[in-house]
């Protein structure tokens, strides 16, 4: 199975006045397509940073960074930008929907920024709110949803322009036991369909949903421990 990423000796410093506060220290990490890996790590490990350096929010101060055989450590913010739409699903814990917009058009809204036509747009976005239990629900606002079904539309949003990687950062941080659970149901469904899916969590009965589970601890992985498959 071929890596989907590839980080090599990853470094993130930032500067806070005259001082230089490192915050991941040389980070090597392979994932391999249709993995299902969930990151964990106690407040300040650097587990929000790896998230925002693997999903092309941020670059990183030195290392590399590989992303489906291209090299995004050395990108333009517009080139980070155009990879990010193409390539990485975002999952947020607070949803992050446009609160005037139906449940429909906040799922279409990364295919705008790929070009896609109205139409194009419309069917893609029908098809995959229906694939996350929502077919009933497409012309409603956020503000008509529940929690869980505010993050069914944004999983679907995720979804919609067939990325290589779906990125979930604490995507049950909001949500009661009952419907976090739903969503995980969710995000199971979606890695056995063959997508590559990224947790980012502190809830260790989440990461259990997953297949591997690294744990960052001051900017380096602790440990990285893969389930058998049954």
């Amino acid at each position: 199975m071929s890596n989907v990423i590839y980080i090599n000796n990853i470094i993130r410093d930032f500067k806070l006045g005259q001082e230089t506060v490192h915050v991941l220290k040389g980070i090597d990490l392979e994932i391999k397509r249709g993995e299902y890996l969930a990151i964990m790590g106690p407040s300040g490990s650097g587990k929000s940073t790896l998230m925002n350096l693997l999903g092309c929010l941020d670059t990183p101060t030195a290392g590399t960074y590989i992303l489906n055989n291209n090299d995004v450590s050395k990108l333009s913010d517009d080139e980070l930008a155009e990879i990010r739409n193409r390539e990485i699903g975002f999952v947020f814990q607070t949803f992050n929907l446009l609160p005037r917009t139906t449940a429909l058009d906040n799922v279409a809204l990364p295919m705008i920024y790929a070009g896609a036509s109205k139409a194009e747009r419309t069917a893609r976005a029908s098809a995959v709110l229906t694939d996350v239990g929502l077919a009933d629900r497409m012309d409603h606002k956020p503000n008509q949803l529940s929690g869980g079904q505010r993050q069914r539309v944004a999983v679907g949003r995720a979804l919609v322009n067939k990325p290589s990687i779906i990125l979930a950062d604490e995507p049950t941080g909001n949500l009661d036991s009952k419907t976090s659970l739903e969503i995980m149901q969710l995000f199971d469904n979606i890695h056995a369909a063959g997508n590559t899916v990224i947790l980012v969590t502190h809830e260790e009965d989440v990461a259990q949903h997953a297949n591997r589970i690294i744990r960052l601890r001051d900017g380096l992985i602790e440990s990285d421990i893969s389930k058998t498959s049954n």
